[in-house]
């Protein structure tokens, strides 16, 4: 099949899809009265570019949509063997990414709302081939497409870069984790409990680089008396040399990582002396560090340069999908 556009609408007397050179349908069904059924449907919707073929059972479907490549199945739920269920949840790991209809008959109603859950893309009773499967094939299709074309996308993209510079206002930490956030669920699909340890490290990285990078405002001070600490960040603000720096933030997403980058215009501080072991459990006794600590836990790799104003973090987030196999890519 060979896409140039998808202009699909509706006309009297069948389907009108433009933009594929051919529309490839796998109809799986035990019966062949039924079959015949949904042959004739298809034909009669006045489409040139159909090429229909059938399959008996699950099984075979699954042989035929390998040989085939088809650009849709439809396939009846109750059948012996590998029953429409069973194809869904087997496509939805093999061939994520060819929708499958299903043809519902009366008493199958739970079955149908099941293998809808485990990736079926639409249905039709098949009280009503004739009325609303055109449609719903045009609905299908589209939706199908749209996903290909950004599958194409995604299979271009290598990298994006977005840069930040912070003053020194803890109130800005939550909009840029946010941000990120954000970003990571909606474009690059990562899981929500990853995003909060990413989210947790990322606080702590941009708050070390405010209050100890830029105000150079000590952890004892904040173990002994936070509302001093914070009092103390308020005047520093607002004098020099404190109140001209900024932080400098850099987010780099890749396919298998993302990259961040924090650099404050400190001092910089001996890294030497901030080696906090993730797996050692008396760490979390320590009056000071606690943001480090939590970063090395959550992060796959944390570095920092020699001056000791910037720490580079590495996170690869591990992706799960809704059936529970892993894949450590984004």
């Amino acid at each position: 099949m060979q896409i140039s556009d998808l202009d699909a609408q509706p006309r009297t007397g069948g389907i009108f899809v433009s933009g594929y050179d051919e529309i490839t349908i796998l109809v799986v069904d035990d019966t062949a009265v039924d079959r015949a059924l949904v042959g004739g449907v298809l034909q009669k919707s006045n489409c040139g570019n159909l090429a229909v073929h059938f399959a008996e059972s699950g099984e075979e479907a699954l042989q035929m949509i390998a040989d085939e490549d088809p650009d849709v199945v439809l396939t009846d739920l109750r059948m012996p063997g590998m029953d429409g269920l069973e194809l869904v949840k087997t496509m939805r790991v093999e061939y994520p990414f060819i929708p499958c209809i299903l043809m519902t008959a009366h008493g199958s109603e739970e079955i149908a709302v099941e293998a809808l859950r485990h990736g079926a893309s639409s249905y039709v009773p098949k009280k009503d081939l004739i009325h609303q499967l055109a449609q719903t094939l045009i609905n299908v299709l589209a939706s199908a497409h749209h996903e290909r074309m950004s599958r194409r996308f995604d299979d271009c993209w290598f990298e994006t870069t977005s840069q930040f510079m912070l003053a020194n206002d803890a109130s800005l930490i939550g909009a840029v984790t946010g941000h990120v956030q954000n970003y990571l669920q909606k474009f690059r699909g990562v899981p929500e409990n990853e995003l909060v340890r990413l989210g947790v490290a990322l606080d702590e990285a941009l708050r070390n680089a405010i209050f100890h990078g830029n105000l150079q405002l000590e952890s004892e001070l904040w173990a002994a008396d936070p509302e001093k600490f914070y009092a103390e960040a308020d005047r520093r603000q607002q004098i020099s040399p404190f109140r001209d720096r900024t932080v400098h933030f850099m987010l780099t997403c890749r396919r298998d990582e993302v990259r961040f980058v924090i650099r404050d215009e400190g001092e910089g501080f001996n890294t030497l002396d901030q080696d906090f072991d993730p797996n050692d459990p008396a760490q979390l006794t320590r009056p000071s560090g606690r943001g480090l600590f939590l970063i090395k836990t959550f992060m796959d790799e944390v570095s920092f340069n020699d001056a000791g104003n910037e720490i580079t973090m590495i996170f690869r987030p591990k992706m799960t999908d809704e059936l529970g196999f892993d894949d450590v890519a984004i």
